[in-house]
């Protein structure tokens, strides 16, 4: 009768540890992109800036593309504010020059669930 409660005890503790490391993989949340007035600039598959004020990136990729300034500031804000990708020109030896949403080292990895450590535990 021993080994019979022995299995369900066994059962019913390694469900609750693959029940509680799920629910740290269920609470994991996407990467939310909130406006910080900074972005990325990349040419090709390169990133040449990061993390720069939209004021920056437009200045900059205003002089790489022979644009106004005004009107990159306007895309720069728009990447910042939605999170997605805007070309500001083609034809670039690298590639085309686009401006991306930053973001941080910490968004980028996301949390992984650990399970107890079984280490002290006896074996009965």
């Amino acid at each position: 009768m021993s080994f019979v409660k022995n299995a369900a005890a066994g059962a019913v503790l390694g469900g609750s540890v693959l029940f509680t490391a799920g629910l740290g993989v269920a609470n994991a949340q996407p990467v939310e992109t909130t406006p910080d007035g900074l972005v990325n600039i990349a040419v090709g598959d390169t990133t040449i800036l990061q993390a720069v004020p939209t004021d920056a990136a437009a200045a900059t990729a205003g002089a790489l593309c022979a644009s106004a300034p005004e009107d990159v500031n306007a895309l720069a804000e728009q990447v910042d504010a939605d999170g997605t990708d805007q070309t500001v020109c083609a034809g670039l030896p690298g590639g085309d020059l686009m401006l991306t949403q930053n973001v941080s080292a910490e968004a980028e990895q996301p949390e992984t669930a650990t399970a107890p450590d079984d280490a002290g535990q006896e074996a009965g």
